[in-house]
C-alpha cells in the first residue's frame, strides 16, 4: 500500500480518537468517575461483585470503604480458580489469557488475567494510540515502508484447561489481526519462541535482510540483540544495516542508563525514542512528544486510578487518594481498578506527577525496589540519573547493576554498595565511585543529608561486574530475555549477595 495512503489512514484514525482525548484532557476527574462507576455496573453479578454488594455501590466513597487495597497474594487463590476454567468470579465475560508476570527474579510467578476488554479498549488502543501520536508529530515519517523489529517473550499453555499464559508481549502478537503481522518482523512463530539463545539467531537470521524503520521492545534486552546483529553482521553501526531506522518505542526498564549507548548504535541527528508505560496489569501512558521524558496518562482505557504517597506508604498514616488529589514532584504507588477484574490493585510501581493539567507523570521506581534503611528514600529514578551523569563525564556506559544497602553493624556506619557491569569500562573506577556519590547527592536531598560529613552513611562501595554477570544470574534463574527485569534497588541484600557469590565462584 503506497505510503500516502497509509498516513491518510493514520491520519483518519488520529482523527476519530483526538476527541475523545480531548474529552479526557478536559474532563479528567469525570472521564475516571464515570469509568469506575461503569467497571462496577459490569460486575454486579461475578463472585467479587457479590461479595463486595456492587449493586449499591454508587459513588466512589462507598466503593472505597468496602473494596481494600488488594496485593498479588490475596487474589492467588482466585486467580488460581480461574486459570483452572471457573469465570465470572473477577469479571463478567470469559479470561482464558494469564499474563506471567515480567521482571520477577523469584521463583515463584504471578498470572495476571487479561480479559478481552483489556486486549482490545486497553493494551492494543494504546499500541494504536501510541502509532497515531507518533504521525501526529512526525507527519513526514516512513515508518510503514519498513517493519517493526519487534522483541518479546514466549508463550506457554496452562494443561488441559483451555487457558493460556506467557508473557504479556506473547499474548498481545498470539491475538493480533493477521494483517499486523506483515508490518513486523520476526514472524509470529519466531516472536513466540521460549528458548532465548535460539530465538536470538533466529531473529537475527529473519531481520537482517529486512527494511527495518523501528524497533519496539525492553532497553536491556534489546540492547543485547542489537550487539548480537552487529557481531553478526560486521557492522559497526544498526544504521548500515537498515539505515531507514527512525524510532524506537520502548518501555519496562528506564532508558536513561542506555541512552548513550543507543546514540552510538544509531548515530543520526533525528532518531528518536518513544516511551510507554504498560505492564501485564494495563497499559498506563504514552509519550505524546517528541524529545519528551514526560508521559501522557491515558485516562479512557478502563482504569481507574488511585495513588498512595509514598511518604505514608505502609506506615499507619497511609492515606490514598485519587487523580484529582495528586500533586507535583511526589512519589506515589499506583493502585488499578481495571477491565479484567483487578480491584483496588497494589501494581508495585511508583511514579511522580510532572503536569496535572494535563496529567503527565514518570515512572520513579518500584514500591520493593527502594532504599530507605537510613532515611535516605533512594528511588531507582535517583540512580539511573545519576548514573547517566556520571557516565556522561567519564565518557563510560554501563549494562546493568544493584544496589543494596551495608548495614549497621556496632560502631561501624552504614553505606550502600553497588555491583556495577560496564560496558565501556571508566579510566579510574575510584573516580567513578567518588563522582556517583556526589551525583546521588545532587538528585536526593535525603540521600544528601545522611552523607553529609559521613553522619549516617559512609561513601557508597562499588563491585565492578564481571562480563555477562547479570546475564549468568538470570540464565541460572531461567530469566533470559523478554520482560525480564534486574532488581536496581533493594533494602535486603539477597541480589547483591547472590551476585557477589555468583562473581566470586567463576573466579575460583
Amino acid at each position: 500500500m503506497p505510503f500516502p495512503i497509509i498516513n491518510s489512514i493514520a491520519s483518519w484514525v488520529l482523527k476519530q480518537r483526538i476527541h475523545q482525548i480531548e474529552l479526557f484532557l478536559k474532563y479528567p476527574n469525570e472521564v475516571q468517575e464515570d469509568l469506575l462507576l461503569n467497571l462496577i455496573r459490569n460486575c454486579e453479578e461475578t463472585v467479587i461483585g457479590k461479595k463486595y454488594d456492587f449493586a449499591s455501590v454508587k459513588s466512589y466513597q462507598t466503593f472505597i470503604d468496602r473494596v481494600p487495597v488488594s496485593h498479588y497474594e490475596d487474589l492467588e487463590p482466585l486467580i488460581e480458580e480461574t486459570r483452572k476454567g471457573y469465570q465470572n468470579i473477577f469479571w463478567h465475560t470469559p479470561i482464558k489469557w494469564f499474563a506471567k508476570s515480567s521482571g520477577t527474579t523469584n521463583a515463584k510467578s504471578k498470572f495476571i488475567p487479561v480479559s478481552t476488554a483489556a486486549l482490545e479498549d486497553c493494551h492494543y488502543k494504546g499500541s494504536k494510540d501510541l502509532l497515531a501520536m507518533y504521525l501526529h508529530n512526525n507527519p513526514e515519517s516512513n515508518l510503514f515502508l519498513g517493519k517493526s523489529l519487534r522483541l518479546g517473550g514466549s508463550s506457554q499453555i496452562y494443561a488441559n484447561n483451555n487457558t493460556y499464559f506467557g508473557d504479556l508481549s506473547a499474548i498481545l502478537i498470539e491475538n493480533m489481526p493477521l494483517w499486523a503481522e506483515f508490518s513486523s518482523t520476526p514472524s509470529n512463530k519466531t516472536s513466540l519462541m521460549s528458548e532465548w539463545e535460539t530465538k536470538l539467531a533466529a531473529i537475527i537470521h529473519e531481520t537482517k535482510t529486512e527494511n527495518v524503520t523501528s524497533f519496539a521492545g525492553v532497553p536491556s534486552w534489546m540492547m543485547v540483540l542489537m550487539q548480537r546483529i552487529l557481531n553478526e553482521t560486521g557492522h559497526t553501526q544498526l544504521l548500515d544495516l537498515w539505515p531507514n531506522l527512525e524510532v524506537y518505542f520502548h518501555g519496562g526498564v528506564s532508558f536513561e542508563p542506555y541512552r548513550e549507548q543507543y546514540q552510538k548504535l544509531l548515530p543520526k541527528p533525528d532518531f528518536k525514542y518513544y516511551e510507554i508505560y504498560n505492564a501485564s496489569e494495563g497499559f498506563f501512558a504514552i509519550q505524546d512528544l517528541n524529545y519528551s521524558n514526560d508521559l501522557l496518562l491515558m485516562l479512557d482505557y478502563g482504569i481507574f486510578y488511585e495513588f498512595i504517597p509514598m511518604s505514608t506508604f505502609s506506615t499507619p498514616d497511609e492515606k490514598i487518594i485519587r487523580l484529582a488529589e495528586v500533586e507535583l514532584d511526589t512519589n506515589y504507588a499506583v493502585v488499578i481498578t481495571t477491565n479484567s477484574g483487578l480491584w483496588r490493585y497494589m501494581i508495585g510501581d511508583t511514579v511522580r506527577f510532572t503536569s496535572i493539567s494535563p496529567y503527565r507523570i514518570r515512572v520513579s521506581g518500584r514500591t520493593k525496589h527502594h532504599i530507605n534503611v537510613f532515611g535516605e528514600e533512594l528511588m531507582v529514578e535517583n540512580t539511573d540519573k545519576a548514573l547517566a551523569l556520571t557516565c556522561q563525564a567519564l565518557h563510560c556506559s554501563i549494562k546493568d547493576y544493584t544496589v543494596a544497602p551495608i548495614f549497621m553493624q556496632g560502631k561501624e556506619k552504614g553505606a550502600h554498595e553497588w555491583m556495577i557491569e560496564f560496558d565501556q569500562s571508566p579510566d579510574s573506577v575510584a573516580a567513578f565511585a567518588e563522582l556517583l556519590d556526589n551525583h546521588l547527592q545532587s538528585v536526593n536531598s535525603d540521600y544528601e543529608a545522611k552523607r553529609y560529613n559521613n553522619m549516617t552513611l559512609n561513601p557508597l562501595k562499588l563491585n565492578v561486574a564481571r562480563k555477562n554477570l547479570f546475564y549468568d544470574w538470570l540464565k541460572e534463574r531461567d530469566k533470559l530475555g523478554g520482560q525480564n527485569k534486574i532488581p536496581r534497588l533493594s533494602n535486603q541484600r539477597d541480589y547483591l549477595e547472590q551476585l557477589i557469590q555468583l562473581q566470586h565462584s567463576a573466579s575460583l
